[in-house]
């Protein structure tokens, strides 16, 4: 009977309302936090400092749209090029890509901003240096960190969507007479971002909450802002919470628009056009009437002339000699690349063979493992701390969450409204939050309900293993969804039921679809470990950052040091993961165009 009733679509809804109006009553009136909650410090100005501390959220909100923004723009430039330089056959075009794309995408973006804020300047002239110092160089530091680091997940996502265009149709177009360019810029470019919308979308939004990393270089964006208001007022928790909002509301924004870009985008018939293809096209339609209108001109004056097919003389020796000029600046464009690397390259190394690399030398112990095993008995794991930390809290929150992903996966894709709307909300709400709030509120205000006071080390390896949990649960349902239907109708009419299904049938090949997204997510979070440096977690970022306190004057040793660390452990992992979905895809070939 009351699986009977437990099957309405009300009945659901009801059981969630009484849910959560139980877990209101009991956090609102009968739990004592041992906290006075003061919301008016979001919307009234302040007696002690004289100001609307509130509206300091709105100007760091501001800083992090235009820092987004910004760097957004730069990196999808940089993701183009590289992108681009990714398929070509000029092999120092392609070698110089790949190392752009392979180590920024395997070093945290952490310890970059830590480069381009402390060690950078070091290698300016000291006017420039004093020049750049005097230019809001926090602000410029991180936005140039952040482009660079998006670029290089871009670049791929971009190489992945040109190498998804059939070469079939680059064939046509040079048998049509059109160039290279004219064929990259008028079908192959135009049709690859119409693929690639969605993973694009992702970097994006990823973007967006990667700037929340800004206030480690002294940048006073959103969260910064939040943080300010809590050592202002000990108001945390309100702060806080109005920050993680305000994220969310963006994520949310960020998505619609990258929805509707994804809808208008598509072609479909007319009786196919649901109500979301409507508004996406209200919304361009003023976007596109301004393109026209600019466009229109330019092509009046850009237009060409008709022409035919038969050359005059004249005419067929000035296109030979404009073919020959093209091979000559193609060919003196190729030289001054490769005289510009070898440069940059010679010079690189002239400063890196400059540098004190004994200092790395010596404290390259302190860095693996801290103080192991000497460690006094008020430090965890006998004085462990260093990359060895990092390795052990990435460990435990991907074998942790691995469970989370599982569960929440299944949840997520449940009929029933009990289980899937909590999956829902837990995948959405995380994912929409940067990490480093999700690491704020597990150290700072976790205690709040509990009454419990963790370590730093297990508040941040929590806050990971929740964060990974909810992508690990994308994960899981995307894998489960990619098996075809007729596999579990099959499974249940040979009187399996949904649990034996999913047991024998669909998880077993689901899971080796997963394998090397989960190997992917594994790399990101070993990444962000380094996050763990906010709370003070002896990882291999912080202990970086104490040398440097300490030693003052080595800041690209100590960096340079800590950023090949990291490259060597994520590339490696990240082979790991190539060799993987090869070995699980043996269809699965590399395209060049």
């Amino acid at each position: 009977m009351f699986r009977k009733w437990i099957e309405k679509v009300w009945a659901q809804y009801l059981v969630l309302f009484g849910i959560a109006a139980v877990m209101v009553y009991y956090w609102g009136w009968v739990f004592d936090f041992g906290y006075d909650f003061d919301w008016s410090v979001l919307y009234t100005v302040n007696p002690t400092y004289g100001e609307n501390l509130g509206l300091n959220l709105l100007s760091g909100l501001k800083l992090t749209l235009y820092i987004t923004l910004v760097s957004s723009g730069a990196a999808l430039l940089l993701g183009t090029l590289f992108g681009l330089g990714r398929l070509s056959h000029f092999k120092p075009l392609y070698w110089v890509s790949s190392a752009y794309v392979e180590f920024f995408r395997n070093t945290p973006l952490l310890i970059q901003l830590f480069f381009w804020y402390f060690a950078f300047p070091m290698a300016l002239p000291e006017v420039a240096r004093d020049w750049v110092f005097a230019h809001n160089f926090e602000l410029w530091s991180a936005t140039l960190g952040l482009s660079i680091y998006t670029g290089a997940f871009m670049a791929e996502v971009i190489r992945a969507g040109l190498q998804s265009i059939p070469k079939g149709l680059l064939e046509a177009a040079y048998s049509s007479g059109l160039s290279y360019f004219q064929a990259l810029r008028t079908i192959i470019l135009p049709l690859a971002f119409r693929a690639i919308i969605p993973p694009l979308g992702s970097e994006f939004l990823n973007n967006m909450k990667n700037s929340s990393l800004a206030m480690v270089v002294g940048v006073a964006e959103l969260c910064w802002q939040s943080q300010q208001i809590e050592s202002l007022t000990f108001k945390g928790f309100e702060a806080t919470t109005a920050a993680t909002l305000i994220y969310l509301a963006l994520s949310l924004t960020i998505s619609a628009i990258l929805n509707m870009v994804n809808l208008r985008l598509q072609v479909v018939s007319p009786n196919q056009r649901t109500l979301g293809y409507r508004l996406a096209d209200v919304f361009f339609w003023p976007f596109e009437m301004l393109w026209r209108a600019l466009a229109h001109p330019v092509s009046l004056v850009l237009a060409p002339r008709s022409q035919s097919l038969r050359y005059s003389p004249l005419r067929a020796a000035l296109r030979q000699v404009r073919l020959g000029l093209t091979k000559v600046l193609t060919l003196a464009s190729k030289g001054a690349f490769m005289a510009a690397v070898v440069y940059l390259l010679y010079m690189t190394l002239s400063g890196l063979a400059g540098l004190k690399w004994q200092i790395a030398f010596d404290n390259l112990r302190t860095l693996l493992i801290w103080r192991f095993p000497q460690g006094d008995e008020s430090e965890l794991f006998m004085g462990l701390g260093g990359l060895s930390f990092s390795v052990l809290m990435a460990l435990i929150a991907i074998t942790v969450s691995f469970g989370i992903g599982l569960l929440v996966g299944l949840g997520r894709r449940a009929k029933n409204r009990i289980l899937s709307l909590p999956c829902t909300l837990y995948i959405e709400v995380i994912r929409g939050t940067p990490l480093i709030m999700v690491i704020f509120w597990v150290y700072f205000f976790l205690p709040i309900f509990t009454g419990t006071y963790l370590n730093v080390f297990w508040s941040a390896t929590i806050a990971l293993t929740v964060f990974t949990g909810a992508y690990l649960a994308e994960i899981v349902r995307g894998g489960i969804q990619n098996i075809p239907p007729g596999q579990v109708e099959a499974a249940l009419s040979t009187g399996l039921n949904y649990y034996r299904t999913m047991r024998y049938v669909v998880l077993p090949q689901a899971l080796k679809q997963m394998i090397p997204a989960i190997v992917g997510q594994f790399i990101a979070i070993f990444k962000d470990t380094s996050l763990a440096y906010v709370i003070g977690v002896l990882e291999l970022t912080f202990v970086a950052q104490g040398l440097n306190n300490r030693l003052m004057i080595y800041p690209f040793e100590i960096y340079c040091t800590v950023a090949i660390l990291y490259f060597v452990c994520c590339y490696a992992m990240s082979i790991l993961a190539n060799r993987l979905e090869q070995r699980l895809s043996p269809e699965k070939v590399r395209l060049r165009m």
